[in-house]
């Protein structure tokens, strides 16, 4: 680390300090006022006041909501470009928080953290722009829409504000890891999320002549059984593939067959390379199982959101970041999640890295997608301080040559203009999950 990254680094130390009521104040702002994905229009226009307030220019996004601000004089000779993410939506959950800065708006709820995400890179762009000689530039996007499928993630990348990127960073509060401790993890850090919804029909009939019809009720027990343990022979265990059922709905009579059931569920993969080809898997083997019954089928694959892969290199960074920030007695591993988390689609272009920020205050921990969710807003200070930490240490090492040997960061194709995708998302946003960002049960 060089002294100006050192210095800098004290610099924002000493921001925070400063600031925390502010910070806190914002957060508190946010959490009482949250939107849905692609309807973050109060979100943004105080995002972009607060912004402009302290000097910035911030663009809005082509979707209508979501922001990207520059800090610092980088780009074509001036330096590395180094990206923060945060996510601004909020979840179809009503708040139940016996708290002052409680939603004001019924059935809506900041459950995940996205308020705290919002407020530190807010913070990160205000304390970098008070000071001189950053080695690059940060590039701060307010991205809408994560809590959507396949997430708001896939129209940031779509609209080219990530081009020039070096890498990009984020941070996920996490009630399981006390406050003032942060989660790293090299590689898969989330699983990719898919839904499938798996429909059969039939003929119909009376429960005491199930041979001259087709059982429905009986096919969809094949189903449910059958389908997760072929899966588990057909996949390298190391892909950490899982197919679970949510739902499933057939009939109301006792003594009548019906003619339609359905069943609902998801697939999680923590392997990019298995995701690619697992709608594929998923529809011959459902195809096959129901053959046996008889029954005609339909699957509806939707596809959700990629594993977040994280990069080692940028983990690398992070971790450096994180000693400066809390100390290594503070940093912890995180476990792998088998939530969903749409920051993945970002490693299109480069490499990406997710940490956790620890926000559990004492007591019982507050679970995340929950209308009881809270956090020990002394973290925020640390998201600021790690990120900002961590965008410096990113800048420095990027400014310089890559060593011998060492290949480019690799970049795909950004999807077409008007490629439907991610707009079908805005269709989907009321439907919370999990990793759709529905409600955990």
């Amino acid at each position: 680390m060089t002294p100006v990254v050192e210095k800098l680094g004290a610099a924002v130390d000493e921001w925070v300090t400063a600031n925390h009521p502010q910070l806190v104040a914002t957060r508190r702002h946010l959490h009482a006022h949250p939107e849905l994905g692609y309807a973050e229009f109060e979100t943004t226009s105080f995002l972009e006041q607060r912004l402009r307030h302290h000097g910035l220019t911030p663009r809005r996004l082509p979707t209508g909501t979501g922001l990207v601000v520059d800090v610092g004089s980088g780009g074509v000779g001036g330096g590395p470009i180094v990206v923060l993410r945060a996510d601004i939506d909020a979840l179809p959950l009503a708040d139940l928080k016996d708290v002052p800065y409680a939603s004001t708006r019924d059935g809506l709820c900041h459950a995940c953290g996205h308020d705290v995400h919002t407020t530190v890179v807010l913070g990160v762009a205000i304390a970098l722009a008070s000071m001189d000689g950053l080695p690059g530039t940060v590039r701060c996007v307010f991205q809408p829409a994560e809590e959507t499928v396949p997430g708001g993630a896939t129209e940031v990348v779509a609209s080219g504000v990530l081009d020039g990127a070096s890498r990009a960073f984020a941070l996920h509060c996490d009630p399981s890891i006390p406050a003032g401790k942060i989660g790293l993890r090299t590689g898969a850090i989330t699983a990719a999320c898919d839904r499938m919804d798996v429909t059969l029909t039939g003929p119909g009939g009376h429960t005491a002549r199930p041979q001259l019809t087709v059982d429905l009720v009986d096919a969809l027990g094949r189903l449910i059984t059958d389908l997760p343990a072929l899966l588990s022979r057909q996949v390298d265990p190391r892909a950490g593939m899982s197919l679970v059922w949510g739902s499933v709905n057939a009939g109301i009579a006792a003594n009548a067959i019906p003619q339609r059931g359905q069943l609902r569920g998801t697939l999680r993969v923590l392997d990019r390379e298995a995701w690619t080809g697992a709608e594929e898997l998923l529809r011959s083997l459902v195809e096959r199982v129901a053959a046996t019954t008889g029954a005609e089928v339909d699957v509806d694959y939707i596809r959700g959101v990629p594993p977040v892969i994280n990069d080692p290199r940028s983990v690398a960074l992070l971790r450096s970041a994180a000693i400066d920030t809390v100390g290594t007695d503070h940093i912890v591993l995180s476990p792998q999640s088998m939530g969903g988390e749409d920051f993945g689609w970002f490693a299109d272009l480069m490499p990406i890295a997710l940490a956790r920020l620890g926000t559990h205050g004492g007591g019982a921990p507050l679970d995340l997608h929950r209308g009881t969710f809270d956090v020990d807003e002394h973290a925020i200070g640390v998201g600021v301080r790690l990120l900002a930490r961590t965008a410096l240490h990113a800048l420095e090492a990027d400014a310089g040559p890559r060593p011998i040997g060492t290949p480019p960061p690799a970049r795909t194709r950004r999807p077409a203009p008007g490629d439907t995708s991610a707009r079908r998302a805005v269709d989907e946003r009321r439907e919370p999950d999990d990793e759709f960002h529905r409600p955990a049960g």
